[in-house]
C-alpha cells in the first residue's frame, strides 16, 4: 500500500491534557446512555471498546460538543466544549452515520468541509486530504453512488482538511475493505505519530488490538461484563476479576488517579514495566476499563 499521508505539522506538547471527560453522564428521560465517566488522554491513539449500545457514540459525541451533557464537563485543550464554536478549528469528527451530501462529488464534499473552516487555500487543503485517504481515483463521483467504505474514507477526508490537533472517529472502519482498512490505520498511526490525539471507537476486538496504544471498554451490563473481561485478557495476557459497585476511576500506566475514589481490585502488570491493568464499576449501569499498553 503506497504511503498517501499529506503534509501536516507536528504538534507541539503541552502539559494540559487534550482530552477530559469529567463525570459525564448523559440520560434522555429515563433511559441512561453514560453514567458518570471520567477519564483523560494525552497524545496518542486511544480505542474506545464495546458493544453495540454500551454508550461509545453518546461519549463521542459529548466529547465533540454535539451532545450537551446531562452532568460534568468535557474540555477540549483545557476549555469547555459546550458551546465553544471555537474548538472546532483543534478538532475533527468523523461520526458513525452517513452524514453526508448524496449530490456532491467527494472532491466537492471535502471542498465544503475546507472552505466551512475558513482555510486559506481550501482547494489545496481538500486535495491533499483526498490524497491522504486514496479517494483521487472517486474524487469526481458523486458520494450518492460510493460504496459503504469510500463513504466512510471521504468522511476522514472531510474530517482531518484542517489539520486537526484531535481526531474522534465514530466506528472508522465499518465497510472498509482489508487493503483500505490497513492504509486507514497507517494514517492513524502517522498523525498520531506527529503528537496528534486520536479516539476511535470499535465492537470489533482486533482492530482495537492492532491499533490502540490506549484502550477504554465501555459495557453497559453484565452480561457485556462477562464478554469484556473475555476481551480484557486477551488484550493484556492474563485474568481479571471485577469489583462492581465502584464509583468511576481511570487511571494511568503509574496507578495514578484520573477521577473520583475508588474500590479496585486485583489490579496487576500486563505489558513491560510501565503498563498496569485497571478495572472499576460505576453502578449497574456501564463499567470502563482502562488499559494502557507499554
Amino acid at each position: 500500500m503506497k504511503d498517501v499521508s499529506p503534509n501536516r505539522t507536528a504538534v507541539p506538547p503541552s502539559p494540559t491534557p487534550a482530552v477530559e471527560v469529567v463525570n459525564v453522564s448523559r440520560w434522555y428521560g429515563n433511559v441512561v446512555a453514560v453514567n458518570d465517566v471520567s477519564f483523560s488522554l494525552g497524545r496518542g491513539i486511544t480505542g474506545l471498546l464495546g458493544p453495540n449500545g454500551a454508550g461509545k457514540s453518546t461519549i463521542l459525541h459529548i466529547a465533540a460538543g454535539l451532545l450537551r451533557p446531562s452532568r460534568g464537563m468535557v474540555r477540549i485543550g483545557g476549555r469547555p466544549v459546550w458551546g465553544n464554536q471555537a474548538m472546532y478549528r483543534d478538532v475533527g469528527l468523523v461520526p458513525d452515520k452517513e452524514t453526508v451530501y448524496p449530490f456532491l462529488t467527494g472532491y466537492q464534499f471535502v471542498l465544503l468541509s475546507a472552505k466551512l473552516h475558513g482555510l486559506d487555500d481550501p482547494a489545496e487543503a481538500a486535495r491533499r486530504a483526498v490524497h491522504a485517504v486514496d479517494m483521487e481515483a472517486a474524487q469526481d463521483r458523486r458520494v450518492g453512488g460510493y460504496s459503504k467504505g469510500m463513504k466512510q474514507r471521504i468522511k476522514v477526508a472531510a474530517a482531518i482538511v484542517h489539520d486537526p490537533r484531535i481526531l474522534l472517529l465514530d466506528e472508522p472502519f465499518n465497510g472498509t475493505d482489508p487493503a483500505h482498512r490497513l492504509q486507514l490505520m497507517g494514517l492513524l498511526r502517522r498523525m498520531a505519530g506527529e503528537g496528534r490525539t486520536i479516539v476511535f471507537s470499535s465492537h470489533i476486538l482486533d482492530e482495537v488490538e492492532r491499533l490502540a496504544e490506549n484502550v477504554l471498554v465501555v459495557v453497559a451490563d453484565d452480561a457485556d461484563l462477562a464478554q469484556s473481561a473475555t476481551a480484557s485478557r486477551r488484550l493484556q495476557g492474563h485474568a481479571q476479576s471485577f469489583n462492581r459497585g465502584a464509583d468511576v476511576f481511570l487511571a494511568d500506566e503509574r496507578g495514578t488517579y484520573i477521577g473520583r475514589t475508588c474500590h479496585w481490585k486485583d489490579a496487576g502488570p500486563a505489558y513491560g514495566s510501565r503498563a498496569m491493568l485497571f478495572t472499576a464499576a460505576c453502578g449497574p449501569i456501564c463499567t470502563t476499563i482502562s488499559t494502557r499498553f507499554a
